[in-house]
């Protein structure tokens, strides 16, 4: 047993990503950026860790939040606020 524990551990080293300084996060966002909340989220410095994915998935974020469709903007963010609360994820 004390093996496999090892060998978890091992792979839990593994999956460690090194995130960006939040100060670079936030020099990196425009001023007028519709989140700018004062603080950097986790998730904004996983993105810019990931400079293949990340662009993409801030376009796809953007194309749910900010295009036309069948829910208004507040509509959206209301959605996004609940479900962040339900899963414990405070942005």
């Amino acid at each position: 047993m004390q093996e496999q524990r090892q060998g978890d551990r091992e792979h839990i080293d593994d999956a460690y990503i090194q995130l960006p300084d939040p100060a670079m996060v936030t020099a990196s966002r425009p001023a007028d950026h519709p989140y700018n909340f004062g603080s950097t989220t986790g998730m904004s410095r996983l993105l810019m860790a990931h400079p293949r994915i990340g662009p993409a998935f801030l376009g796809l974020f953007s194309q749910i939040m900010f295009e036309a469709g069948a829910l208004s903007r507040q509509e959206r963010e209301f959605v996004a606020a609940v479900t962040a609360s339900v899963q414990n994820c405070f942005y």
